[in-house]
């Protein structure tokens, strides 16, 4: 009996290593559920082909929930196509140009895909960049990792 199959097996059932993903962070992201408004807002920002490319990066994905959020009207207006810089500059305040592990987050500013800064803090209480709360972590992509937030980030 070979072992070997077995032994990963159970360490990839267990957690105890990770898996690769076959997804770039659109895939990943496309695939969940609770993205459905950030995939849409990606595509009309014309930013799924740059974060289906090479990377590595990281992608703070704020949830559905987290664009429900927004002052009503904001996302109808940032999707309309005379609005597509705004929607760009906004999108690209949530990924960073190299992928960051949950395990190797640290306390400070990172700048973002946009040169802007984000502020990342760790606590006992969790992870949060620029004050919204990272709700899941480490979504693998061959491209990078997504982590999911419960806030849009407005630069």
């Amino acid at each position: 009996m070979k072992l070997y199959p077995l032994f990963a097996t159970l360490l990839i059932s267990t957690g105890l290593i990770a898996t690769v993903s076959a997804k770039n962070l659109v895939e990943v992201a496309a695939s969940s559920a609770e993205h459905t408004t950030l995939v849409s807002a990606l595509t009309a920002a014309g930013l799924t082909e740059t974060l289906g490319g090479e990377g590595p990066y990281t992608l703070f994905a704020p949830t559905n929930a987290a664009f429900e959020k927004l002052p009503p009207g904001t996302l109808e207006s940032l999707l309309r196509p005379e609005n597509k810089g705004k929607l760009v500059a906004i999108l690209t305040y949530h990924v960073l140009a190299q992928q960051l592990l949950i395990a190797d987050v640290k306390t400070g500013n990172v700048p973002a895909l946009n040169s802007k800064p984000l502020a990342i803090f760790t606590t006992d209480e969790g992870i949060t960049v620029n004050g919204a709360k990272v709700t899941a972590t480490d979504k693998i992509a061959d491209n990078g990792v997504v982590h999911f937030l419960d806030t849009v980030l407005i630069p």
